[in-house]
């Protein structure tokens, strides 16, 4: 029996999300539901959900003088109202606070230490807080992350438990070779190339913060933001909870996401699952990012635009038509609210809306 199971990134909830997120949702909604209509309802599923865990969740809910599960639920809900005001049909909404999910995370990790591929070392060296991410010199653009230039790259020194990720370096550029529509576009898998290369083994606990999934075999640890959040694309469709949901579903068709999450999806998560004995996705879809005027969108910059503040003024449907017409998925596009406006006018206004409005007086004249 044919099925479809399509994942988007799930979003950080220091804030809440704008058009940049909302993209690939628009762009995975329409692939869930034309699949929906080949295969039917029950045969597809749709993933999105937020990442609730991690250092820089903690710091903004301090910020924010919340506690930190409240700060982090109070930001999913924000971000299912911005997904719902543009109609995404997603089967599960999932949130990594959630007890399915730890359990899911806890075992991933029990059997990736149960073959020998995680041990406890020292981990110093460079950590970029926007990312939740470590980073070597060579990584870094004049000094900065290159997904968040305006953000102190930080040293750090730290006890953690390490994934062997080199072990599995020939692997994974064996795969990547091996499988060319892996990666989509295939200027992606090459890069994916390039990095696996310079894979290093890699920090799976943090000691430094305690909002995280505890690692019951190891206390004063917490999963590494990247570990836990990866392991969604299993609990989302039952893993451990519904195994015949898991076993019809399983591997996923397709993962969405954007270009700075590539690396973690490309290399980090193939290896996990791997190492865990699970069957590796199918397909990875990377997507370019938005710019808003020539500048692109970001949370720690602030020049962000909510969904709804579109939705509000033009529509569902007029928002969704301009970010799959004007904007090309795999590489970066640039988008303004002038732009949506002479796509309503043009495309929509004038020429669906008169082409409406002939065949209506044909009918009439009838």
């Amino acid at each position: 029996m044919k099925k479809f199971y399509i994942t988007t990134a799930i979003d950080y909830v220091n804030d809440t999300i704008h058009l940049g997120h909302i993209f690939q949702k628009v762009v995975a909604d329409v692939l869930a539901r034309y699949r929906r209509i080949r295969l039917g309802d029950t045969n597809v599923f749709f993933l999105t959900g937020t990442d609730e865990y991690g250092q820089r969740v903690e710091k903004a809910a301090k910020e924010a003088g919340i506690p930190t599960k409240e700060f982090a639920r109070k930001i999913a809900a924000s971000d299912k109202v911005q997904q719902d005001s543009l109609n995404i049909s997603y089967d599960k909404f999932i949130e990594t606070t959630d007890d399915d999910h730890t359990k899911v995370a806890q075992e991933i990790w029990k059997r990736v230490e149960a073959g020998g591929d995680i041990y406890l070392g020292k981990y110093e060296g460079l950590y970029c807080e926007g990312c939740e991410a470590f980073y070597t010199e060579k990584d870094l653009t004049f000094g900065k992350c290159p997904f968040h230039p305006t953000l102190e790259v930080k040293r750090v020194t730290e006890e953690n438990y390490f994934f062997k990720w080199s072990k599995y370096k020939d692997f994974l550029t064996d795969y990547l070779q091996k499988n060319p529509d892996f990666v989509v576009p295939e200027a992606r898998r090459k890069e994916m190339l390039a990095f696996a290369k310079d894979i290093k083994d890699i920090p799976v606990s943090r000691t430094n913060f305690s909002w995280g999934i505890p690692v019951t075999e190891h206390p004063g640890h917490v999963m590494y933001v990247w570990f836990d959040a990866l392991t969604n694309y299993l609990t989302g469709v039952g893993f451990l909870e519904n195994p015949k949901l898991f076993e019809k579903f399983w591997p996923a068709d397709a993962h969405i996401l954007g270009k700075d999450n590539a690396r973690w999806h490309v290399l980090l998560w193939p290896a996990i699952l791997k190492s865990a004995g699970i069957e590796l996705p199918k397909t990875i879809l990377v997507n370019g990012f938005l710019s808003l005027n020539g500048q692109k969108m970001s949370k720690s910059i602030g020049n962000v635009i909510r969904p709804t503040e579109w939705v509000e003024k033009y529509g569902a449907d007029a928002v969704r038509y301009y970010l799959l017409r004007y904007t090309t998925l795999t590489e970066d596009s640039d988008i303004s609210e002038e732009k949506l406006i002479q796509a309503y006018n043009s495309d929509l206004a004038n020429g669906l809306g008169n082409l409406v409005a002939r065949v209506a007086r044909l009918c009439e004249n009838e």
